[in-house]
């Protein structure tokens, strides 16, 4: 069924304002009415569905807040996956049981020995600041549940046979039927014997001892493109831990950490550099060496610079990650006034004073007068 573009409270029938108690308790009514188990009626299936999906969004904090903002943009057409790939439920039936316990109706459950997705994984990488900038492939070591490299997964010693299980004749489940208050239902449960499997192991793995998975330590090549931000997760695809039962093995997020730097400070995709000059050098004007990412270039300091004006050097930013774009550094003008003077220069600052009057207002401009005074003018 195609995600419902009705409104997740609508279908619960609550308000916006409801707690989560609310919540559970609509669900159980609607799940109670809808059940294609009891409600053989045309259309009752999907509305179970459309219940199911607008609860595991609705009893969600993080889910519920993201939807209240965003709608159904938030959730996508999965409704019922988290927002970020981790399955929360596999279908109708599993979030029923999880109210009502397993087996109801007569609807036979999925077998335990059916294949399961591995559980994702998440690692935090801490790298420089220049890594984030240029790129950079990184080494990770961590530890994860893998397959058995004896068995295979398989859970018993190489070359040896399973026993069909006798409680269940093989099947992994066993079938009860009683009375319950909306009538006789038939109830599923996993056999206590084999557990699910349908057989038993007369000859277990010597390495996994029967798990058919075991923990291993695990070197990973992470691939860090030019531009990443601090605190953004890079998703390895099938790098989690091994499934159940040959089921496919989930995947390993890496949460990055970007160190600050001495120098430069990181803004979008700008750079931003503060740049101490002298008062002379502002008032007359100066080229002098600026440090960049990729070393040392030359700039220009116009004469009448004041203190906080900025100077662009173009494309020695931050790379933007999905185009050829490049941020731009920008360097921010310090100008240090000096803290002690010798004799002579107490003196030429005394005649700069005298010559520009104590308000320093009239005539030319205060850059224009420290100017002429330095250069004789």
């Amino acid at each position: 069924m195609t995600t419902s573009k009705r409104d997740y409270y609508d279908v619960l029938s609550i308000s916006r304002d409801a707690s989560e108690e609310d919540i559970k308790k609509a669900f159980r009514k609607l799940a109670l009415e809808f059940h294609p188990d009891r409600n053989r009626s045309e259309g009752a299936e999907g509305r179970f569905k459309e219940v199911n999906e607008a609860y595991q969004v609705l009893s969600d904090a993080k889910k519920r807040a993201d939807y209240d903002r965003f709608g159904h943009a938030a959730v996508g057409s999965n409704g019922g996956r988290g927002f970020d790939g981790f399955d929360n439920f596999s279908g109708f039936g599993d979030i029923f049981d999880a109210f009502f316990g397993s087996g109801f109706g007569s609807q036979t459950r999925t077998s335990a020995n059916a294949p399961r997705r591995g559980n994702d994984l998440q690692t935090r990488l801490t790298i420089t600041f220049e890594e984030a900038v240029f790129g950079v492939e990184r080494d990770i070591n961590i530890q994860r549940i893998d397959v058995c490299e004896r068995c295979q997964g398989a859970r018993s010693e190489p070359e040896s046979q399973k026993t069909k299980c006798n409680n269940c004749n093989g099947s992994g489940q066993v079938r009860r039927s009683h009375q319950g208050i909306f009538g006789q239902f038939v109830q599923v449960n996993t056999c206590s014997v084999c557990g699910g499997e349908g057989s038993t192991i007369s000859d277990p793995c010597t390495q996994c001892r029967g798990a058919g998975r075991e923990r291993r330590k695990r070197k990973l090549a992470v691939t860090i493109p030019a531009g990443i931000d601090d605190g953004t997760q890079i998703r390895l695809n099938r790098e989690g831990e091994a499934g159940l039962n040959g089921g496919s093995p989930g995947d390993l997020y890496v949460m990055l950490d970007i160190h600050d730097h001495d120098v430069f400070q990181r803004v979008g995709n700008d750079i931003h550099l503060s740049m101490p000059v002298s008062v002379s050098q502002a008032t007359l004007g100066a080229n002098l060496e600026v440090a960049t990412l990729e070393g040392d270039e030359s700039i220009t300091i116009p004469e009448g610079t004041q203190p906080g004006d900025q100077i662009m050097l173009k494309n020695r930013g931050v790379p933007h990650l999905r185009s050829n774009r490049r941020g731009d550094q920008i360097v921010t003008v310090r100008v240090e006034i000096p803290k002690s003077l010798t004799e002579d220069q107490r003196q030429l600052f005394a005649a700069l004073s005298e010559s520009m009057g104590d308000a320093g207002v009239s005539g030319k401009g205060l850059f224009d007068k420290v100017k002429d005074a330095l250069t004789g003018d």
